[in-house]
């Protein structure tokens, strides 16, 4: 059987090296974003519209079953509560939450043909709360909650799946709304257990846990990849 794993938005950012966390264990990657790549096979689409990502995937499909999902794609729609506009609640829940169950369904019956499957959603610390985040909070802690429905439901076919939540990473968008020697990404980075942005890579190898054959009885989890951030916050 052939190793394919499929990346939402991994043209870039945690996106793209979680692509090339794939491509050095040696899979067939396959990406879906906007804009194209240079690593596995690049598919453009607009994964905010239903009908380009249902055609996205079904070309992603053609070379055969997909046995690993990264649903990673999303957007923030930064507002506060009595400024978030309807209109930014549905492109969130569009890009964030109804683009992963699009993708998922799509690829989890050749997933279970296989007797195999792992899933992983990118969800956010965000989900724990965080001001200006209505919008993405709303989709990422939903995110979550399909992550546990997912592993009851898709356990005993083989199918692993987990979440990772994110803190703050030091992606080319992050270090462009948060410039380095700003005072407030100073105090971002103070708030950090460990003293430093988290990279790209970081999260990449989480990933790469939940992906991996012998992770199969580790279904259902949300790991917070923040440098310990959210300790104090998070439930045990």
């Amino acid at each position: 059987m052939v190793e394919r794993l499929l990346v939402t938005g991994g043209a870039s950012g945690i996106g793209r090296s979680i692509v090339q966390h794939g491509v050095n264990q040696g899979w067939d990657v396959v990406t879906i974003d906007r804009t194209p790549t240079d690593l596995g096979r690049s598919i453009i689409a607009d994964l905010s519209d239903v009908g380009s990502t249902a055609a996205a995937l079904e070309l992603a499909l053609d070379d055969g079953p997909i046995t690993r999902l990264v649903n990673n794609v999303g957007a923030v729609f930064p507002a506060p509560m009595r400024e978030q506009t309807l209109s930014q609640l549905d492109a969130s829940h569009a890009l964030n939450l109804r683009c992963a169950v699009q993708c998922t369904q799509s690829v989890v019956d050749g997933m279970t043909a296989a007797g195999f499957g792992r899933i992983v959603n990118m969800a956010s610390r965000a989900a724990l709360g965080k001001e200006s985040r209505t919008a993405y909070a709303a989709a990422k802690a939903g995110l979550i909650g399909l992550t546990r429905v997912w592993a009851l439901e898709l356990g005993k076919e083989g199918i692993t799946v987990n979440a990772i939540g994110p803190g703050p990473i030091a992606t080319e968008l992050f270090m462009k709304a948060n410039p380095k020697d700003a005072p407030a990404t100073k105090a971002i980075i103070s708030a950090v257990p460990v003293g430093r942005l988290g990279e790209p890579e970081d999260v990449a190898n989480a990933a790469g846990f939940f992906l991996d054959e012998r992770s199969g009885f580790v279904t259902g989890q949300t790991l917070y990849v923040c440098g310990g951030l959210t300790v104090g916050i998070s439930p045990l």
